[in-house]
Formats: structure tokens, C-alpha cells, sequence
């Protein structure tokens, strides 16, 4: 594959520093826009932060003028679009940020990008942006059905609001501006260097740290789980091989309920590492999430069809990855 230069938003992240990874390790170069918010980590790039063809600048995508500069200076061949903040509670408690960041960053995202792929300085006939999108934009399920890439959107919460706002942009500027544009809408992701706040590190950490882990409501919402690299391989195929102004969904097809999840980490910790009592005993039913989507699952047939596309990592053995990222890294900080 010819090297392409590769401008990634929100590269500190936990999903989009598993992009920044792949793209240096596949020969790419990579500029890396992050506002360095409380949820990105320089930790997530230490391997390659030192390597020829990367490059960090820290910005946020609400200053139009600084973001121009750099995406002008870089002169990229493709964007992936990961920055947002992405935190449901924290959308509850204070949902201008997401305003800001998610729907301001973006539209400034795609301006700039619309006037550098209509410019006549150099070919951008493959220039391409990637929107990286989440499937909680489609609302919540019952006990049966999928989304699929025709689910009307239908968001429940400040955070999902905001995300199905910058889908619609995006959209817009492919069809108003003839913006070579795509998007993709995954499930809930796991895998290593996932910030403390998300759910399955919340549980690994408390548990390890014989703390009460908290569980929202009676535990039997569902979701479909995602290992984080199986996503990166999703994301770099949409990217080189998937269709113009199309969407992608992507999931893990591996739902199980929060207090299954629950269950099931603290279990395999009493096995790695056994404690007198059973981890179990920690957890506790805490008062519902204001609008908590019930279930999502994801039909990912689109994908799996056109893009030959599958997850490959099981998920018991995605679980015990991310539960040993998160032991070493907690023994180190004790």
C-alpha cells in the first residue's frame, strides 16, 4: 500500500491512538490533533512518539484558525475524524461541551477541509474524510432487532445528540459540497488504554482495588462489545476501500448486559488474582442513568459483505488482554 499523510483528530484518545498505531506501523504519516482534554493520554502514542513520520500538535477543533494552519502545513491525503468527547454522564452534567467539541469542531473540520479539497494547488482526487461515528445516535432497542445503517436516528441523550448532529454535517457537506466523505457508526469499545471513566475499566479497577463497583439500575442494559483493534481494521478498510458518502456499521456481535460484564471480570480476576472473598460481593446496584438506552445491537452485514470485514479477536480473549493492560498498569501506580 502507497503511504498516504493521514491527519487523525483526537489521537490522544483511546480508539483513535489504536488509529495513530496502526497508521505508523502500516507506513504511513501521521499529524495528530488533540485539545488534550482529561481523557487523552500521551501514554497511548509513547511507542511511536519518537518515530519519523509522526507529528503531534495540540489544538482544539473550536479554534477554526489554528486548525487551518495545521491541516494547510500538513496538506493531508485522508482524515479520520475520531475527536469528541464522548462521556454520557458528563454530556448530562454539562452538555455545551459537547456542543463545542462535537458538532462546532466538526462543522470547522469540514470547512476547512471543503476549501482544501476545492483548492487548485495540488491533486486531492483521493483525498477522503472519515467520520467516526457511534451507534448510540440510533436510540435504544428492545430485546430484539439490530440496527442497521437504515435505523432512523433517534438519540436519547446530550452525547448521542451531538454525535447524530455531526453525522448529519457530514452528510451535508458530501451532498451540498461534493466533500468526499464517509461514515462510520461502531458498538462500545474495550481494549487497553481506555480511559478510567468507561465502563469496563471502572469494573477491572475498582475490582482489583477491592472498591464497590457501582452498576447503573438493575444491570440488565445491554450492549455489543467491540475490541478496539478489530475496530482500527474496520475503520482502515472504509478508509481505503470503502464507498464515497456511504456508512458503515461496525460491531463486536458480542452483547451481553452490564452486570453480566460485571460478573464476568470479576470472576476472571478471582482466578488470576484470587482475593478471600469473591469479587462479586463488591458490586452494587446504583440509581439509573437519566434516559439510559436499554440495548444496542449492530447489524454489521453491509460492512461484512462489501469490505469482507470480520472481527477477529474473541472476546474472552479481548477481556483478559484488556484486564492485564489494566493490573500492570495499576501495580505500577501503587
Amino acid at each position: 500500500m502507497k503511504s498516504k499523510k493521514i491527519l487523525i483528530t483526537g489521537g490522544l484518545g483511546f480508539i483513535g491512538s489504536a488509529a495513530v498505531r496502526r497508521a505508523i506501523k502500516d507506513g504511513h504519516k501521521v499529524l495528530n490533533i488533540d485539545a488534550m482534554c482529561y481523557s487523552a493520554n500521551l501514554e497511548n502514542v509513547a511507542s511511536i512518539e519518537q518515530h519519523k513520520n509522526y507529528a503531534f500538535t495540540k489544538l482544539d477543533l473550536a479554534d477554526k484558525a489554528e486548525l487551518e494552519a495545521a491541516f494547510l502545513e500538513f496538506q493531508p491525503d485522508l482524515v479520520i475524524h475520531f475527536a469528541a468527547e464522548s462521556h454520557v454522564d458528563n454530556s448530562i452534567k454539562n452538555p455545551l461541551v459537547f456542543i463545542k467539541t462535537n458538532i462546532v469542531g466538526t462543522f470547522n473540520l469540514l470547512e476547512i477541509s471543503k476549501g482544501y479539497f476545492l483548492s487548485n494547488e495540488r491533486d486531492k482526487s483521493d483525498f477522503t474524510l472519515l467520520h467516526v461515528s457511534t451507534d448510540e445516535v440510533f436510540g435504544s432497542l428492545g430485546r430484539s432487532g439490530s440496527f442497521n445503517e437504515e435505523t432512523r436516528y433517534d438519540p436519547k441523550s446530550p452525547y448521542s445528540a451531538s454525535k447524530a448532529s455531526s453525522d448529519h454535517l457530514v452528510r451535508a457537506w458530501g451532498n451540498t459540497f461534493g466533500l468526499p466523505v464517509k461514515i462510520t457508526n461502531c458498538s462500545n469499545n474495550f481494549g487497553p488504554y481506555q480511559h478510567y471513566e468507561k465502563l469496563v475499566p471502572v469494573i477491572i479497577r475498582k475490582a482489583l482495588a477491592g472498591e464497590e463497583i457501582p452498576i447503573y439500575g438493575n444491570g440488565s442494559n445491554v450492549r455489543d462489545w467491540l475490541f478496539v483493534d478489530d475496530h482500527i481494521d474496520a475503520i482502515m478498510a472504509v478508509l481505503f476501500d470503502g464507498k464515497l458518502k456511504e456508512t458503515y456499521l461496525i460491531g463486536g456481535n458480542n452483547e451481553i448486559s452490564n452486570l453480566e460484564m460485571a460478573n464476568l471480570i470479576c470472576d476472571k480476576l478471582d482466578i488470576l488474582y484470587p482475593t478471600p472473598k469473591p469479587r462479586r460481593e463488591l458490586i452494587k446496584l446504583v440509581e439509573d442513568r437519566k434516559g439510559h438506552d436499554f440495548r444496542y445491537s449492530v447489524n454489521c452485514k453491509k460492512i461484512n459483505k462489501e469490505l469482507g470485514w470480520y472481527p477477529k479477536t474473541k472476546f474472552d480473549h479481548g477481556l483478559d488482554k484488556t484486564i492485564q493492560f489494566y493490573f500492570r498498569t495499576q501495580i505500577l501506580e501503587i
